[in-house]
């Protein structure tokens, strides 16, 4: 079953209009698109909403978006898609509050708040050929594995819900010309040797690496720093199981984070290598990030500091994939790779487990409310089906650089190494934890980076952080009961 909502009859929706005769002019509109979703003009219009993860216009996902949904309705000229782009600052607020109402629009962004109930799930339908490829058996099969296969894409009752048009990863953009001029060599494989190219890329007149004030700079270098240091702990720290029962897992799962801060498994004043983190933290921040980056408002969420980054006054930048449509007009070739390795020639901490971020099915991914129906699923649904041909979408990857989801589709030059190797690798421990609600991870740090706080007071609050988001996901999850979560 797609949802607890049922699809009303399509057939039954065109006879019943078809029947109406010569009446219809009275009761037109109940034949319309209110009724089965196709207007007078025997057309369907479908909405996909949802953040501008691409550049920072506030109307459009950019020209290679639009290109690519010119050639959907060529190949399906009764559809007509519109793109409603909303800002990131309240995406989800919105969304997930037409959710709830059953006003949501035919394709909606998959990390929308939402019930299970509220959107049809995909299983079946993946299940059945996808009509744009001959000789497909099952949509599935189109797929890589490693990003939705069987177990990726699940909600929380194990069920597909969303559909993926690439992949989400993350890494360091630098320009190629700015290494050229500082005689630095790409990629930088440790964190000795980013010190060392951050020193070059100064004198050369660069900003090593573009930070502002948005929470991705530091909680990506943070997460990726501890992530190495704290791998040592990984067999300690593995103790359930996906679905939360006592076991193991390929990565320490949410609870068994949660369970270690509680149990003291896992503490910021205490666990060496915690303070060590924060420490090589503030290195990466004192050498190589933008002056004055607390000061600098983000302008975007897919690259940080992406104007000193476009502009060519920086030399590198956090980047997602999808923020390479936004760097376009950098003089000079854009070119990817990993946050270094952090060797134990850096920190007698280090055990040398190599940088991970993970790579996996997300970026931008759609479902379909389960209050859509008749035409207007049918709509949707193709769309889905349609992108998920490499012939479709290759171009649209290539001028975003964009990963691929779909077997037999080439990943861009640019960004390849962002799914490449170990890095691409989730996390095995995960890293630090994140910051609890209302808490911007931007403010645990931020006092110790810029010299007004000790780094014993930053572990201190940092620990306290810790505690608070554990009891609330504690509550959240009904994990009361539990022995560890009793302290």
């Amino acid at each position: 079953m797609r949802s607890r909502f049922r699809r009303p009859s399509r057939t039954k929706g065109v006879a019943s209009c078809v029947a109406l005769g010569l009446a219809a002019v009275a009761a037109l509109s109940g034949c319309s698109s209110s009724d089965n979703g196709v207007g007078p003009d025997g057309k369907v219009e479908i909405t996909i909403a949802g953040p501008n993860q691409w550049n920072d216009q506030s109307g459009s996902f950019g020209k290679p978006w639009e290109k690519l949904i010119a050639k959907f309705e060529k190949a399906e000229p009764k559809i007509k898609v519109k793109t409603n782009v909303l800002p990131l600052a309240d995406y989800q607020k919105t969304l997930g509050t037409q959710l709830s109402a059953g006003t949501a629009p035919e394709l909606v962004f998959y990390s929308a708040p939402h019930q299970p109930h509220m959107v049809h799930t995909l299983d079946d339908e993946l299940k059945k050929p996808n009509p744009y490829v001959d000789g497909n058996k099952k949509w599935a099969s189109l797929f890589n594995p490693k990003y939705y296969g069987p177990g990726k894409g699940i909600n929380a009752e194990g069920k597909k819900e969303y559909l993926p048009f690439n992949v989400v990863s993350t890494g360091l953009y630098y320009n190629e010309k700015a290494f050229d001029k500082a005689g630095v060599k790409a990629p930088v494989k440790t964190f000795d040797d980013l010190m060392s190219a951050c020193g070059k890329l100064k004198s050369a007149g660069y900003a090593p690496l573009a930070m502002d004030s948005s929470p991705s700079g530091v909680g990506w270098t943070i997460k990726t720093i501890s992530n190495m240091l704290l791998d040592k702990y990984y067999d300690k720290l593995n103790v359930f199981a996906p679905d939360g029962s006592k076991g193991k897992n390929s990565e320490v799962t949410d609870k068994a984070r949660y369970r270690a801060i509680l149990s003291g498994d896992l503490d910021a004043t205490k666990t060496p290598e915690v303070g060590e983190s924060v420490k090589l933290l503030k290195r990466v921040f004192d050498k190589c990030a933008t002056k004055n980056w607390s000061g600098i408002t983000p302008s975007s969420s897919s690259v940080v500091n992406v104007r000193d980054f476009s502009s060519g006054k920086a030399a590198m930048a956090w980047g997602t994939p999808f923020g390479y449509g936004a760097l376009a007009g950098v003089k000079g070739k854009v070119s990817s790779m990993p946050f270094p390795t952090i060797t134990k020639g850096t920190t007698e901490l280090s055990s040398d487990a190599p940088a991970q971020f993970g790579a996996d099915a997300g970026g931008t991914s759609y479902m379909i409310p389960s209050t859509v129906k008749d035409a207007k699923y049918d709509a949707a649904l193709k769309f889905l089906q349609w992108m998920s041909v490499p012939e479709h979408t290759q171009d649209w990857l290539d001028a975003t650089g964009a990963l691929p989801v779909l077997k037999g589709a080439k990943a861009p030059e640019a960004t390849k190494s962002m799914a490449q190797g170990v890095w691409s690798e989730k996390m095995r421990v995960g890293g630090q934890p994140d910051a609890p609600k209302g808490v911007s991870v931007v403010s645990l740090y931020d006092g110790y980076l810029l010299g007004s706080k000790s780094l014993g007071t930053t572990l201190k609050a940092l620990d306290a952080s810790w505690h608070k988001l554990a009891e609330e996901q504690v509550k959240a999850h009904g994990w009361d009961d539990e022995p560890w979560a009793k302290g």
